[in-house]
């Protein structure tokens, strides 16, 4: 991938789009309830439409890859035509896969999502930092190559994070720690650097110091999980115009007819640009 870094692209779509990160989640009970059977052939039908109604309406079109493996390389060559029909429609790709080993394995990750060539390559994709932050090395290394984004996981919303991520450690939390090396790696880059993190956005205010980062944060959570526009504001404080609001079922929900799709992501969208911009 050539051109500007992910940073600057993101706060370019942004800017043009609006902050919404769109999810396509195939789940299987979404799947159904569209109509369509709960197999490789509905995953399909449900992935590409879903894709063909909102990508071009958002900055961000963000698949969660575990429901695309589910169905063997049938599923994973669905993902494949996901991403490159959200890139024809000008979105960005961020990719959810939560990837997180050492060594060579974590290098075969990076090369499957984040390098030139792989069918798979995403504009940016989730890891996790639980094996240590020094883990990801390979995946920032061949992010900032070839132009893309990692979104680092430090503070989720499900309730089993917390034993890990509010643990103490030297300078604060573990999840503090994640977000301080995240924005080692961002100083002096602008508009803004290309190491985000993931904030679940059902989460309580004043747990993480944000303001440093200079990078993206994912918050996931907004609609069916609970969060509002002005949790968002209430939570992120003065780093809320770095936040990408997530929201997978509560648009998801509106199909399949496709205009009720776009209806649906044009009113969220519109909801938050006010707030967010």
């Amino acid at each position: 991938m050539t051109g500007a870094a992910f940073g600057k692209r993101l706060a370019d779509a942004v800017a043009e789009r609006g902050p919404l990160c769109a999810g396509i989640d195939p789940h299987p009970g979404l799947v159904e309830s569209w109509g369509l059977p709960a197999d490789a052939s509905g995953l399909e039908r449900f992935a590409l439409g879903a894709t063909e109604a909102l990508a071009e309406h958002v900055a961000v079109l963000k698949p969660q890859s575990a429901f695309f493996e589910a169905y063997g390389s049938a599923g994973v060559a669905v993902l494949e035509r996901v991403v490159a029909s959200a890139r024809e429609a000008g979105a960005l790709v961020l990719l959810d896969v939560k990837r997180g080993d050492i060594g060579s394995t974590m290098a075969a990750y990076a090369t499957a999502y984040l390098t030139d060539g792989s069918p798979l390559a995403a504009d940016a994709i989730t890891v996790s930092p639980y094996l240590g932050f020094g883990s990801l090395e390979p995946a920032l290394t061949a992010a900032e190559a070839s132009g893309r984004g990692v979104f680092v996981l430090a503070r989720t919303s499900n309730p089993e994070g917390a034993a890990v991520q509010r643990a103490e450690s030297p300078g604060g939390t573990v999840a503090q720690s994640i977000v301080d090396a995240a924005a080692a790696r961002n100083a002096g880059a602008r508009p803004q650097g290309g190491v985000g993190v993931v904030v679940g956005a059902t989460n309580q205010p004043g747990e993480l110091r944000l303001d440093a980062l200079n990078g993206p944060i994912l918050a996931p959570g907004l609609g069916a999980q609970g969060a509002t526009a002005g949790d968002l504001a209430r939570l992120f404080g003065g780093a809320l115009r770095h936040v990408l609001p997530a929201s997978s079922r509560d648009l998801l929900r509106h199909g399949p007819d496709a205009a009720s799709l776009r209806a649906a992501v044009r009113s969220t969208r519109d909801s938050l640009n006010g707030l967010l911009r």
